[in-house]
């Protein structure tokens, strides 16, 4: 299976990722893909907010079975081209035959190109964890959420959040920060499973995340104190010692923790895609 894999970042937040010695997101999100899929898949990656020629030569948007849109720093109510290029971009993929998976940034291209809008929520930042997301009826029955628990925590980070719906969509989940932390859409011949959190994130990574925007999260009382977030930030870095520490101290539920869990949604787009080809 040829499976595209839409960055949504600019250059300059990848290359910030890399200067403090975390991948990037679409490489991050490509190492998941790739740990995940039970059969040989390739994955192409495109940086549409790189250059206007973004796809790689001799290749073209008829080769794939499958897209997946990554998450971003950008926020789709701006106006600006690269934020524009995306939204056609997602227009056109969403005339053809795909099979489409949004992460965060992600899911919002995707319903802005679909005709539904996007906000600045107005209950502000929702950071590292998005708690007690819960599954409706819709959910608990939809096939990306086969063997997930109802109720469970994912990591995250958004400002924003998805305020009109696109047409024929299904609400699937939501917590106390959003109504719509995921959702699924037809449009025209494509189908569209979409997440407001990361299920691509792992525990070192978001650590990474945490580091780097350190002063956003104690500014907007994410955190209360500084010790409060180094002994989030510990706990997080130090996964591999689960055995030793206890989930219960720190809030943190084992639906975050525990891989096969955590990428639960992403496992069974993937098998989802297979048996849809």
């Amino acid at each position: 299976m040829n499976i595209l894999l839409v960055d949504g970042n600019d250059k300059k937040s990848s290359e910030d990722y890399l200067k403090t010695g975390m991948l990037p997101q679409y490489d991050l999100y490509k190492e998941v893909l790739l740990k995940l899929s039970s059969t040989e898949i390739n994955v192409c990656v495109i940086h549409p907010t790189w250059t206007e020629n973004f796809m790689e030569i001799g290749s073209n948007l008829d080769d794939f079975e499958g897209v997946v849109w990554t998450g971003s720093a950008l926020n789709i109510y701006d106006s600006k081209l690269i934020i524009q290029r995306q939204i056609d971009l997602a227009k056109v993929l969403l005339g053809k035959k795909n099979k489409m998976f949004g992460s965060c940034w992600g899911l919002q291209v995707l319903v802005t190109a679909a005709g539904g809008k996007v906000r600045k929520n107005p209950k502000g930042l929702e950071a590292i964890i998005a708690k007690n997301i819960q599954l409706n009826d819709a959910g608990i029955k939809h096939p990306m959420y086969t063997d997930k628990p109802k109720n469970f925590d994912s990591f995250c980070w958004h400002y924003d959040e998805v305020e009109l719906l696109p047409e024929n969509s299904i609400i699937l989940a939501s917590n106390n920060f959003s109504d719509f932390q995921s959702m699924s859409f037809i449009r025209n011949k494509s189908e569209v499973w979409g997440v407001q959190y990361h299920p691509e994130f792992n525990p070192d990574w978001i650590s990474g995340l945490m580091l780097m925007r350190k002063s956003v999260l104690i500014e907007k009382k994410i955190y209360q104190s500084e010790k409060e977030f180094l002994n989030i930030y510990d706990y997080l870095f130090n996964t591999q010692k689960i055995e030793q520490l206890s989930y219960n101290n720190f809030d943190i539920s084992d639906t975050l923790i525990e891989e096969r869990i955590r990428y639960r949604e992403i496992d069974n787009w993937l098998k989802y895609l297979k048996t849809s080809f």
